[in-house]
């Protein structure tokens, strides 16, 4: 069934008709809404990565923090937003730094739990550069928490993965954690 049949049983489900002036093209909207929602099942992650990583001498941490980002809820179909702080100690292989912000649209944009896009983003990442070791921290509020349920407006969720010298080394977790903690002026 299409998208916009479905979202035009639902406006008549609820009472409402759907061919009243201010709904008439709202099923029209809603599928264009979920096909950019859900663009990251379409989006090559091979072809992001064979034209950005280059080999390098680089040996030091590369972070890149403060990465705004949507998502939708896969229990709920409600949003979920916040920011992914991502960083990762190359050994040979550096990424271009744009591609990790499009890295975070790939695995944001399908429908999704928190959880899961943090593991994908530091798995990804760990698969393809082969780096000494990879963190990712994502803060997110979700409106599934804030509209329904248990209604915590304030509520912020964060989750980590840290893999390789990330996970082992404390020295190196605890730059890390530094690095996405301080406010710097640019």
């Amino acid at each position: 069934m299409k998208i916009e049949a479905i979202i035009r049983g639902l406006i008549e489900s609820i009472g409402l008709n759907p061919n009243d002036e201010y709904l008439k093209d709202t099923p029209r909207r809603v599928k264009k809404m979920w096909e950019i929602l859900t663009s990251g099942y379409k989006m090559n992650i091979e072809e992001l990565f064979s034209k950005s990583v280059c080999e390098s001498k680089y040996d030091q941490m590369i972070v890149v923090r403060d990465i705004d980002f949507f998502s939708t809820c896969e229990h709920h179909l409600l949003p979920f937003y916040g920011k992914v702080h991502v960083g990762y100690l190359p050994d040979k292989k550096i990424i271009g730094l744009s591609k990790i912000p499009r890295l975070v649209e790939v695995f944001s944009r399908r429908l999704q739990v928190q959880e899961r896009l943090t593991q994908q983003l530091a798995e990804t990442l760990m698969d393809h550069l082969q780096p000494k070791g990879v963190g990712v921290i994502v803060e997110a509020q979700h409106l599934c928490m804030m509209m329904r349920g248990v209604e915590k407006v304030n509520s912020k969720i964060k989750t980590s993965v840290m893999l390789g010298a990330f996970k082992n080394d404390q020295k190196t977790r605890d730059e890390f954690l530094n690095l996405v903690n301080k406010n710097y002026e640019v």
